[in-house]
């Protein structure tokens, strides 16, 4: 029996390779950042990472260090309290001039913040198109051709969210050390240990090694030291859930900013501390990932 094919009343849509029309490039492996100490900062999206980072920019600058972060974000707010605004991407800049980036000019793309910290936000390639790893790629590129990393001593990267895609891992081949933000709940701790499988995956190629985890928006790190302990972790910071950090944001500050009070001295001390401790070297963690299923089984109350 002969079953007529039903035709389509259009005519089918046209198919194109994946990222057809997207900006995607080949990262170039000669593009290094040079003799700065590099930090990339990893963690579930919203957990705190640009609070995080943007503090820790200031307490090495407190400490004498020419700092510079790098967003790398679409959102472009991992700067904010520190310029006290949004400033242009670098995705931003190129686009005005039709990406001829030898027309770009330093104050095009990177901004003074406080206490001189240099910022300088990559943004990210049209929502469902393209590679993150451009954006990375031609940022740091941008700053080896203008000088820029000639005179810093210190180089922070705030990646987006809990992404491990091999574009936005892409900072982990300028990394010295990856450090990754988390508090003390199953949700952050389950991206953390996705983000300690991708640091480890670049390690074999490249000198990035874990550092530690920072234990953020949390009261305690009993369910973070279950991890630790299992995976060969270790908690260098510790940041308590404080109505004043998130004030600071929605003032548009750090934390170095705000009225002094005994809460925010001892937050201001805290990284102080683990800014001198990441100065001083840290000894690379060998933390080996769990099993899904581990993690489920791991945390919680008996």
């Amino acid at each position: 029996m002969n079953i007529p094919v039903r035709q389509p009343s259009v005519s089918a849509p046209v198919r194109r390779p994946d990222g057809a029309g997207s900006v995607q490039v080949q990262m170039d492996p000669n593009v290094v950042i040079g003799s700065a100490k590099v930090f990339s900062v990893y963690g579930k999206g919203g957990i705190g990472k640009s609070t995080t980072s943007s503090n820790l920019s200031v307490a090495f600058s407190k400490l004498g260090k020419r700092v510079l972060q790098i967003g790398c974000d679409p959102k472009h707010d991992s700067t904010f309290t520190l310029t006290k605004c949004l400033v242009p991407t670098v995705i931003d800049v190129l686009e005005q001039v039709n990406f001829h980036a030898e027309e770009l000019r330093p104050d095009d793309f990177v901004y003074r913040g406080y206490n001189g910290v240099m910022c300088v936000e990559a943004g990210g390639p049209p929502a469902g198109t393209g590679c993150g790893g451009y954006v990375v790629g031609q940022t740091v590129k941008l700053l080896k051709e203008h000088h820029l990393l000639d005179d810093t001593d210190i180089v922070i990267f705030d990646v987006l969210g809990d992404v491990v895609c091999g574009g936005f891992a892409s900072p982990l081949q300028h990394a010295d050390r990856a450090l990754i933000v988390a508090a003390n709940d199953f949700d952050s701790i389950f991206a953390m240990n996705r983000i300690v499988a991708a640091i480890q995956a670049k390690s074999r190629n490249y000198p990035v090694r874990l550092g530690g985890v920072i234990v953020n928006r949390s009261a305690g790190t009993d369910q973070v030291d279950k991890f630790n302990e299992k995976t060969g972790l270790k908690t260098v910071a510790h940041f308590p859930d404080l109505d004043v950090i998130r004030k600071s944001r929605l003032k548009k500050s750090t934390l170095f900013e705000m009225d002094p009070s005994p809460e925010v001295e001892a937050v201001q001390n805290e990284y102080l501390r683990l800014a001198a401790s990441l100065l001083a070297g840290t000894e690379p963690l060998n933390a080996i990932p769990l099993k899904d299923r581990d993690i489920f089984d791991l945390l919680g109350f008996d």
